[in-house]
């Protein structure tokens, strides 16, 4: 049959009109593929019995062909129960944070022991990945004194490291701990214009003299793990305090922070600690609430660099006039004036505090030292920013594992080339993305609670066998005791079975 060009030409424009929506039709239909009930991921410390913590799990979403979510699909995407056939009224919070990378965090917090703890995943009624999961025996809530005998065993269901670098590294300056001698010398020294903390461990429980700081955290360990009879020293100051090197017979004293000039064994940090201890209870800031507020996707952050503080270093006024001179690649201000004398023709005017989760609307975050290392590193870490960090004498526990141009951008003690490497992240946009999602995998892996747990477990455990006299409970040393929980008392099955025995 013979057409008219006419006829030919009305068709032609009838299918290039119709392309754009078929085009359309299928760019839609592969954006928005559905999850999968089935195929969806869960893993997580969470779903094991023998972890008493505020606990967590991951749920990874996976679409209809296999494929892992990116971004977010839906606040509200998963349902998460909990169950328990000994008690139907399970007295349990949950709380469920969208990572917005396609992946959730599940972190829940008991307020009573259970047994055969049932946890049930619902994606639109349907039953996710494996779940029902089902915590088989006695799960114990964190508030539950029933320590397991065995450290060994203790590790092992932690999923801890064989060793710590940190941790070898500090204690090798001392072949060994006389515990008599540290108790005259220590205080001898540094007594009288230092604060410090001194402690025993002594068949399990928690003996002090004179302060109270680092107690709930020892009294939460005793709890979950049977720790050696030990006898040490808290430094309660931020600075390290040991300058003796390794030949002068250093004394050992537990810091929150180090430095390449002082022999201090270095613990994670009082407000890392305190942020586990306190998940999901009267902190809002911790490794686990970062995850779930970091900001808009990266393309849509804010090229800038940004910083909020006081004035705890002099590098941290250098740093706002910086951005003063150059408020095009940074921001950064002053919230209080302590250590210095205000300025304002210098520094500009003091501003209100930020809330921290708003500091990812920026893509590069700086990470300035204070009076000594800053500890809000973890946290930015945590974060889907690039850090950039100052190069610093002073370092925290986990700095070893830390490698610069993998999981943070460095930068000079004086500032000098932080122009440049704020640059070089604008014009090496995917390479700066890919240093910031290493660092959030570094800190969602080595800085979460359990590891915290599991790094003082180990130091303990490293320094009772460098003890060469035994540790004792010194002159007014008083015992620190558990708190009583009376309306939810606790039944510790492994108590009973060592009575028995």
């Amino acid at each position: 049959m013979k057409v008219s060009s006419s006829s030919l030409n009305m068709l032609r424009k009838r299918f290039l009109l119709m392309m754009p929506c078929i085009i359309f039709v299928i760019r839609r239909s592969k954006a928005v593929a559905a999850p999968s009930a089935s195929k969806t991921l869960i893993w997580g410390p969470g779903l094991e019995t023998n972890i008493a913590l505020p606990a967590r799990f991951f749920i990874q979403t996976v679409d209809t062909t296999g494929r892992n979510f990116t971004t977010s699909p839906g606040e509200k995407t998963f349902e998460v129960t909990f169950t328990s056939p000994t008690d139907p009224y399970a007295r349990i919070w949950v709380q469920i944070l969208d990572r917005n990378d396609g992946s959730f965090l599940v972190r829940y917090r008991m307020y009573a022991s259970y047994t055969d703890l049932h946890i049930q995943i619902l994606l639109k009624d349907k039953l996710v990945g494996k779940s029902p999961y089902v915590l088989r025996g006695a799960v114990y809530h964190e508030s539950c004194d029933c320590p397991e005998p065995s450290g060994a065993l203790w590790e092992k269901n932690m999923h801890c490291p064989a060793s710590f670098s940190q941790i070898e590294s500090d204690l090798s300056v001392f072949p060994s701990v006389d515990p008599d001698r540290n108790a005259h010398e220590i205080l001898q020294r540094f007594g009288k214009r230092h604060s410090l903390c001194h402690y025993t461990i002594k068949n399990n429980q928690v003996y002090i003299k004179t302060k109270i700081f680092m107690d709930a955290f020892l009294l939460s360990l005793t709890r979950k793990v049977k720790l050696p009879d030990i006898e040490f020293f808290v430094n309660l100051e931020d600075w390290p305090l040991e300058k003796r090197q390794a030949s002068e017979k250093p004394s050992p004293i537990f810091s929150w922070c180090g430095s390449n000039d002082t022999q201090d064994i270095v613990m994670p940090t009082y407000d890392v600690t305190e942020s586990v201890l306190e998940t999901m209870g009267r902190v809002s800031l911790d490794m686990m609430s970062v995850q779930g507020h970091t900001g808009p996707a990266w393309e849509q952050k804010i090229s800038k660099a940004f910083w909020r503080g006081r004035d705890s270093g002099k590098e941290r006024l250098e740093l706002v006039k910086l951005a003063r001179a150059n408020p095009d690649m940074l921001d950064a201000t002053l919230t209080n004036f302590f250590f210095f004398k205000h300025d304002e023709s210098l520094y500009g005017p003091l501003v209100k505090h930020v809330s921290f989760f708003d500091f990812f609307k920026y893509k590069y975050q700086i990470n300035v030292d204070g009076t000594v290392a800053a500890y809000r590193l973890p946290y930015l870490l945590a974060g889907d920013s690039v850090v950039f960090k100052h190069d610093s004498i002073y370092y925290e526990h986990f700095y070893k594992q830390l490698q610069p141009w993998v999981h943070y951008i460095p930068f000079k003690a004086d500032l000098s080339d932080l122009l440049g490497k704020i640059q070089w992240a604008r014009d090496h946009d995917e390479e700066a993305k890919r240093i910031a999602l290493a660092g959030q995998r570094f800190a969602r892996t080595h800085l979460m609670g359990d590891s915290i747990f599991c790094y003082y477990f180990k130091l303990f455990q490293k320094y009772a066998e460098l003890q060469v006299t035994e540790a004792k409970v010194r002159d007014c040393m008083e015992l620190v005791e558990q708190p009583k929980d009376e309306l939810f008392p606790c039944y510790c099955a492994r108590k009973k079975v060592r009575d028995e025995l």
